[in-house]
């Protein structure tokens, strides 16, 4: 545990001390001292304390805040480091998206390396993020009247034992079916005066294709009105075990240029392990059926599933690869609370993290992938991180403005995150939808009702 001077540092603290497995256990002290740009902080382990003073200029209250916060996080950094002989792949980093202050420093000073290896950020890291500022020139703006659509299908066949949301398997939930359809036309409808230039529209879940195809067509239906400009849509068709011709065949009908296959492993082995009903031909075969429509296809891949070796992985990214899809994403296991895995504490690969990560970078450059998006989350195995890769020109809208916040995002249906972004004030405003469907059908009015609100401000 840890016992902060100023209550406030406690949460950012502990997001690094649970960077280091076992340091929940230790007894750590902190107190800090800030005034005319010096920043210091004592940490207190073991019976020992060690002092850290930096010197920065700040333009604000908010930029001070923001000062104070990095500082105690780098110096509890230094110590845990030093304490267990470990540096970590981001250092002292713990927020979601290390592109965001990359891109803060380079508006400050033109470059972001010198700080990103203050923090202790590897080189290599360092470098990953300004190919992904790279990959994202062209797309990434930040501008007013911008916005992504976002509508939630929460359904799947079954749950994987990784998967912390809401969902049921679709047996369970189907007599919802009906009335959810309902809602969210209703939803939609209410969207298209909300809605300015309209950057992408991103139909999720769930697995979408677990819907039957009258159903998925009702909703592809209901997006149209609200398409008029023909910007990138994307279906996260989801498993392949649910594909069908003639889901494909609607959603080419209905004008969507992008569609997600997860097959998150090729190996029939970590497939049964994590709950997929489905085996790896079956990924390849759903990327078949995909190819005759012309879609760009994102390919989703997760390092660091139970059990699963080096060989293995690396077997799962040259598969990949020579399915050639448009955009892969490799994901770092990620043990959040409510997942099956995170419950029944199967212990996770993790010396051999670090190799399949490395592999996964040096074998998609030389494929002729480029990084385009990055982010992180809590809890993630090895403090490592989650890439979006791209061949040229064919980089996804939507994953570019949604990690980087650069827009507001309108989302419908039941666990779904509105943002409504206030750029001349640097704020963005949430609004989340009931993540249950029973919930979130009762209050469907209220939400319409006060996202108009939101956006009328």
């Amino acid at each position: 545990m840890i016992t902060c001077s100023e209550a406030w540092l406690e949460p950012e603290l502990m997001d690094v001390v649970r960077l280091f497995a076992g340091a929940e256990t230790l007894e750590i002290g902190h107190a800090a001292k800030y005034g005319g740009g010096v920043f210091c902080n004592a940490i207190t382990l073991g019976g020992e304390t060690f002092d850290f003073c930096e010197k920065e200029t700040f333009s604000s209250p908010l930029e001070e805040k923001s000062f104070v916060k990095r500082f105690a996080k780098l110096a509890l950094y230094k110590v845990l480091s030093s304490y267990y002989q470990k540096e970590l792949p981001w250092g002292s980093l713990t927020g979601i998206r290390p592109t965001r202050l990359a891109y803060q420093q380079i508006g400050k000073t033109g470059e972001f390396l010198s700080l990103f290896g203050k923090l202790g950020v590897s080189a290599e890291n360092s470098a990953l993020v300004g190919r992904v500022i790279e990959g994202q020139k062209g797309i990434y703006e930040r501008k007013d009247g911008n916005v992504d659509l976002f509508v939630s299908l929460p359904f799947c066949p079954t749950k994987c034992i990784y998967c912390s949301f809401i969902t049921a398997p679709i047996a369970q939930t189907k007599k919802y079916m009906p009335a959810y359809l309902a809602a969210l036309k209703e939803e939609l409808g209410a969207a298209k005066p909300l809605i300015g230039n309209l950057r992408s529209v991103y139909i999720g879940g769930g697995t979408p294709f677990a819907l039957e195809a009258e159903e998925l067509e009702s909703v592809l239906k209901a997006v149209v009105p609200l398409r008029e400009n023909g910007c990138e849509f994307t279906v996260e068709a989801g498993r392949p075990d649910t594909f069908t011709e003639e889901k494909l065949e609607l959603c080419k009908r209905y004008g969507v240029t992008r569609v997600c296959i997860n097959a998150q492993s090729f190996s029939d082995k970590t497939l049964e392990a994590i709950g997929r009903k489905h085996t790896a031909e079956q990924v390849a075969e759903a990327f078949r059926m995909a190819q005759p429509y012309g879609f760009d296809v994102n390919c989703d891949l997760i390092a660091g599933l139970t059990g699963e070796s080096l060989e293995e992985f690396r077997a799962s990214i040259d598969r990949a690869v020579e399915l050639s899809p448009e955009n892969i994403t490799v994901h770092t296991l990620c043990l959040k609370k409510g997942a099956k895995l995170k419950e029944e504490t199967i212990l996770l690969p993790d010396g051999l993290l670090s190799d399949m990560i490395a592999y996964s970078r040096e074998a998609l450059t030389a494929a002729g992938y480029e990084p385009y998006y990055l982010y992180r989350q809590k809890y993630m195995a090895g403090a490592h991180e989650n890439v979006g890769w791209t061949k040229k020109g064919k980089a996804c809208v939507y994953n570019v403005d949604v990690m980087e916040e650069t827009c507001d995002n309108l989302a419908v249906g039941a666990n779904a995150i509105t943002k409504k972004l206030f750029l001349k004030e640097s704020r963005i405003e949430r609004y989340g939808s009931p993540k249950d469907i029973p919930t979130y059908l009762e209050k469907v009015e209220k939400i319409i009702e006060e996202k108009t609100k939101l956006w009328e401000k």
